[in-house]
C-alpha cells in the first residue's frame, strides 16, 4: 500500500452464527485503518533551473533569495538539508535550511561588486536527513537544481585607494605647503567625476584645506611641533552627479622637527652654596633641556657668557656629557654679608642650525653642617631680612602670650565679680544724696524737715524760731505795726539768695565734712499777691494786711470780704 496514494481505510466485518445458515443471528463492526509514514520518497525540486535578482549594495550576512524542494513524507522523514556543491558559489553565498518551512534561505557571504563578476551559478542540493535502509533500492534520496544569481548595477559612493593616509609636513612651513593628496574613483561603470571635501567636524580642519577636484591637502598656517605634532582630519568624497551619495577616510599628519628652539637649563630651583665651601669644590651638577625633537637635541654645550668679566666667585666645567659643574672659587661664604649670587650660563644644542640660549641661575648661600648637609636655609634667610633673631622673636612670641593671658583672666574676674571689691560703711567721695522718704505731712516735723521747702520769706523767719512770736510784739497791732518778713525779701533776688545761704552752709561746723546738696522750692516773685500756701502762715493767728485785696477787682471782692471779717474778729 502507498500511504501517499491513500492513508485511511474503512473495513466492515460480519460474524454469523449456526455457521451461516439461514436463521442464524449476525453481528458486525467497523474498523478503520490508516497507514504510517515510511522515507520511501526522495525531495524533489518542482524545477531543475531557477534565476534570482540580487543588487550589488546587498549587505553580506542578510537573506537575499529562498528555494525548497517538495518531499511526500511527513515528519522528520520529510527533513532536508540544502547546500551548494560548487566552488563559485559556495565563496560568494551560504545556504540554511528553515525548520518550519522546510525552505533553503539564500545569503551572502562576499559583497558583491557588478563592475567585477555580474552573474554566479549556484548547484543546490537538497537531501533527506533520515534515510530508511530498506528503501535503499529506490535510489539516491536527493535532489539537485541550478539557481542563476544576477548582480545588479547600483551607484556606489566613491572608493578611496587606501583604507587610511599617513602624510607629514614640517613646521614653520609656509601656509600654502602641500602635505599630501588622496585619490578616489567612482566604482561604476559610468566613472563619474569626483569632488573633495573636509569633514568640518574636525577641530584641526583650520590648519588644512584640500583641493576638491585634486584631493591635494595644503597647510592654512605654519605648524608648531612643540605645540601639536600630530593632526587627524577626515577627507570625504562624493560623485559630482550624486553629491549626497559620498564616502571618507582617514588622514593623519606628521609634523616633522625643525630645530627653532634653543636649550635652556633644566633646574628651576636655587643653587645651594654652603658658607664653608672652598676652591674647586663642586657645588652643583646642571642639565639642559630642548623642546626640539631628540635628533636635535641630544648634545649639549655649557660655557659662561665670554662677553661678561671673569666670575671672581664662581666658575664653569663642561663634563663633556650634556651636563656641566658649577664650581666655586673662592674660600667661605657668609649669608649675612651677601646671600643670592647670579650666574649666567651660556646652552648650545647639537642641532642643524646650531641654536644657543643663556639661562641665569640663582645661587643662595646658606649654613651648612658638616660634609654639606643644609641647616635651615630657608628660616634663616628669613629672619636675616627681618633684622630678627631666633632669641628675640622667642620673646616677642612669649610677650603676646602672657598679654593674651592677662585679658583672659582679666576677662574672667569681670566676669564672676557680683560685689564691690572695697566696702567700706562711710564713702568720702563727693556724691548726690538722694531722699525718698515722703514724710507724715505737713505737721510731721520730726521725720524730716521742711525748711528747705518753704518760700524765701518763710524761711528767713523761721531760722531762728518756727511758730512762736517774739514777746516784744505781742502789743503791736500785726496788720499796722508789723511788715511781712516776705515783704522785706520782694527787693532781694534768688540768686543773692542762693549765695546767702551758700555762705551760711559753709561758715557752720555742725555739717559733715562734705558737700551736701540743698533744694530750693522757690518759684519767682512773679504774683503780687504774695503766697497763699499754709507754708507761709506757720503761726496761729494771721499777720498779713488784706486790704490790698480791694484793689484787684470784682474777681478778688468775695475773698477781701472774708479776710476782713477774720480781721475784724481778731481786733475785737
Amino acid at each position: 500500500m502507498d500511504r501517499e496514494a491513500r492513508e485511511h481505510y474503512t473495513v466492515v466485518i460480519q460474524a454469523k452464527d449456526m455457521a451461516g445458515q439461514v436463521g442464524g443471528l449476525s453481528g458486525s463492526t467497523t474498523i478503520n485503518i490508516t497507514l504510517t509514514d515510511v522515507n520511501d520518497n526522495p525531495p524533489k525540486f518542482p524545477q531543475k533551473n531557477y534565476q534570482l535578482y540580487v543588487p550589488e549594495s546587498a549587505q553580506v550576512g542578510k537573506p537575499v533569495g529562498k528555494i525548497k524542494a517538495n518531499d511526500e513524507d511527513l515528519g522528520i522523514n520529510a527533513d532536508i538539508k540544502y547546500s551548494i556543491i560548487n566552488s563559485e558559489g559556495a565563496n560568494m553565498f551560504s545556504i540554511s535550511t528553515d525548520r518550519d518551512t522546510r525552505e533553503g534561505i539564500i545569503s551572502l557571504k562576499k559583497p558583491l561588486n557588478y563592475e567585477r563578476k555580474k552573474t554566479y551559478t549556484l548547484q543546490i542540493e537538497g537531501l533527506n536527513t533520515h534515510v530508511d535502509p530498506r528503501f535503499s533500492y529506490l535510489g539516491a534520496f536527493k535532489d539537485t537544481a541550478t539557481l542563476k544569481i544576477t548582480v545588479g548595477d547600483v551607484d556606489e559612493a566613491p572608493v578611496f585607494s587606501m583604507d587610511y593616509y599617513i602624510l607629514d609636513v614640517y613646521e614653520n612651513a609656509p601656509a600654502g605647503t602641500e602635505v599630501g593628496s588622496v585619490t578616489a574613483r567612482d566604482p561604476d561603470s559610468r566613472n563619474s567625476p569626483v569632488r573633495y571635501f573636509l569633514d568640518n567636524k574636525d577641530e584641526e580642519v583650520t590648519y588644512f584645506r584640500i583641493d576638491e577636484s585634486n584631493g591635494v591637502i595644503r597647510t592654512t598656517q605654519p605648524l608648531d611641533r612643540e605645540d601639536m605634532p600630530w593632526h587627524n582630519i577626515t577627507v570625504m568624497a562624493s560623485e559630482v552627479d550624486n553629491p549626497g551619495l559620498f564616502s571618507h577616510v582617514p588622514v593623519t599628519v606628521q609634523v616633522l622637527d625643525m630645530n627653532d628652539n634653543p636649550p635652556e637649563i633644566g633646574t628651576e630651583e636655587e643653587v645651594i652654596v654652603c658658607e664653608s665651601s672652598r676652591p674647586g669644590q663642586v657645588i652643583q651638577t646642571v642639565t639642559a633641556v630642548d623642546k626640539d625633537d631628540f635628533a636635535n637635541g641630544q648634545r649639549f654645550s655649557f660655557a659662561l657668557p665670554s662677553q661678561l668679566p671673569v666670575n671672581p666667585n664662581f666658575t664653569l666645567k663642561d663634563n663633556g656629557d650634556s651636563t656641566a659643574s658649577i664650581i666655586a672659587r673662592r674660600r667661605r661664604f657668609n649669608h649675612l654679608t651677601q646671600e643670592l649670587y647670579e650666574l649666567p650660563i651660556v646652552v648650545w644644542d647639537g642641532g642643524e642650525p646650531l641654536l644657543s640660549g643663556t639661562s641665569t641661575l640663582t645661587l643662595r648661600v646658606c649654613p651648612c653642617q658638616r660634609h654639606g648637609r643644609i641647616r635651615m636655609c630657608q628660616g634663616e634667610a628669613f629672619l636675616s631680612s627681618a633684622g630678627l633673631s631666633t632669641g628675640a622673636l622667642i620673646a616677642i612670641l612669649l610677650c603676646i602670650v602672657i598679654l593674651l593671658a592677662i585679658v583672659v583672666l582679666f576677662i574672667t574676674l569681670r566676669r564672676s565679680k557680683k560685689e564691690p571689691l572695697i566696702i567700706s560703711e562711710e564713702d568720702i567721695r563727693e556724691n548726690v544724696v538722694t531722699y525718698d522718704d515722703e514724710g507724715g505731712g505737713e505737721e510731721d516735723t520730726e521725720a524730716f524737715d521742711i525748711i528747705a521747702l518753704r518760700n524765701p520769706a518763710a524761711a528767713e523767719e523761721l531760722k531762728f524760731r518756727r511758730d512762736v512770736r517774739p514777746e516784744a510784739r505781742k502789743h503791736c497791732s500785726p496788720l499796722r505795726n508789723r511788715r511781712s518778713p516776705s515783704v522785706e525779701l520782694d527787693e532781694m533776688d534768688v540768686h543773692d539768695f542762693i549765695k546767702q545761704r551758700l555762705v551760711e552752709a559753709d561758715m557752720d561746723t555742725s555739717v559733715p565734712p562734705y558737700d551736701s546738696l540743698q533744694t530750693y522750692a522757690y518759684e519767682g516773685q512773679g504774683s503780687p499777691t504774695g503766697s497763699i500756701s499754709p507754708l507761709d502762715s506757720p503761726g496761729t493767728q494771721s499777720e498779713q494786711d488784706y486790704n490790698y485785696l480791694d484793689d484787684w477787682g470784682p474777681e478778688f471782692q468775695k475773698l477781701a470780704e472774708l479776710y476782713g471779717e477774720a480781721d475784724s474778729d481778731v481786733t475785737t
